[in-house]
C-alpha cells in the first residue's frame, strides 16, 4: 500500500530480474535510491521498467484529459493524430498509430525518464499492437500493408522497437530491451538482434484452461529464431488451478523457459522458477 512497503518486499524476494511499472502509483516514481535498495540484497539483480509502446493509457503522465473529455472511448476533436479508439478489452487504454512521430516522441521521453532513474532496461508491452491493424473481421491478414507507410504493420513495429532499443542503449550501453508477445516479429532478423529476451503470456494455459495446442505450437514456431539465438524466454501464466500450474512448470522446464505464474491484474509477486 506504500512505496516503502513495496521496496522492502521487493528487496527481500528471491527474484533475479524484476519488472516494475515505471511509477509506484498515482504517478509517484521509483527513485534511484529505491532501485538501489531493491538491488542491494540480491547480487546481480536487474530491475526493468514496464513501458507500453503500442497503446496510450489515460493514467499516464503524458495523457491530456481533453483528448477524450467525455470519456466515451472516442478521441475528441483536436486530439493527436496518432490517437485511435479505446481498447474494448482494457478500459482506459487507447489504440495508437505507433509508427507516427508524435506518439514516438511521447514514448521516447518516457523511456528517457526510465533510464535516467536508474532502471536496467525496458519491458515493452503491446508490441503485438500490429495485430489490431491486421484484423479483417474475424480473420487476420499477415503482413498487411500500412497505407501510411507503404510497408507492413509488422515492419512498422520492428522499426519502432529498433528506435526504442537504440535510445535505451544510447543512455545505458548495458540496457536490456525485452518485448512481450508479438513473436511473429522474430521472422525479421533485425528484430532479433535488437532485443535481449522475450516475454510470452498465456503460452500453455489461458486462465484456468489449457491453451489450444495449435496456438502454443504457433508461438513456439515463431520463437524458434530467438531460441536458436539463446535469448531468454519468459513464460507468464495466470492459472489458479494447482494441476495447471504444475503443467505450466513442466512445459516451461521442457523448453528451458523461465516461468512466472501470477494474478492477471499483477497485484502479487506470484511464483517464478526455471
Amino acid at each position: 500500500k506504500t512505496k516503502i512497503e513495496a521496496v522492502t518486499k521487493l528487496a527481500a524476494c528471491g527474484r533475479d530480474w524484476l519488472v516494475l511499472d515505471a511509477n509506484f502509483s498515482n504517478g509517484q516514481p521509483w527513485t534511484p535510491a529505491d532501485l538501489a535498495t531493491i538491488r542491494a540484497s540480491h547480487a546481480g539483480r536487474k530491475v526493468i521498467a514496464y513501458l507500453s509502446i503500442g497503446e496510450a493509457g489515460t493514467y499516464r503522465a503524458y495523457w491530456h484529459r481533453e483528448w477524450d473529455a467525455n470519456q466515451d472511448g472516442i478521441p475528441d476533436s483536436g486530439s493527436p493524430a496518432f490517437l485511435l479508439t479505446q481498447n474494448p478489452e482494457w478500459k482506459e487504454n487507447y489504440r495508437v498509430k505507433y509508427w507516427q512521430a508524435g506518439w514516438q516522441k511521447l514514448i521516447l521521453a518516457e523511456e528517457d525518464k526510465i533510464l535516467t532513474a536508474g532502471f536496467d532496461g525496458v519491458y515493452l508491452d503491446i508490441v503485438d499492437g500490429f495485430e489490431t491493424f491486421e484484423q479483417n473481421g474475424e480473420n487476420f491478414i499477415d503482413d498487411r500493408l500500412n497505407p501510411e507507410t507503404k510497408q507492413s504493420y509488422r515492419r512498422d513495429m520492428v522499426d519502432w522497437v529498433k528506435i526504442v532499443s537504440a535510445r535505451a542503449r544510447k543512455l545505458n550501453t548495458a540496457a536490456l530491451v525485452i518485448p512481450q508477445n508479438g513473436t511473429q516479429l522474430f521472422a525479421h532478423p533485425d528484430f532479433l538482434t535488437n532485443v535481449d529476451a522475450v516475454g510470452i503470456e498465456d503460452l500453455f494455459t489461458h486462465d484456468d484452461k489449457r491453451q489450444k495446442g495449435g496456438h502454443t505450437q504457433h508461438i513456439l514456431d515463431c520463437l524458434a529464431p530467438a531460441i536458436a539465438a539463446h535469448k531468454l524466454v519468459f513464460d507468464i501464466e495466470y492459472a489458479r488451478n494447482h494441476e495447471l500450474r504444475a503443467y505450466v512448470q513442466a512445459q516451461a522446464a521442457q523448453h528451458d523457459f523461465v516461468w512466472t505464474i501470477t494474478d492477471r491484474p499483477l497485484k502479487t509477486l506470484g511464483n517464478s522458477g526455471k
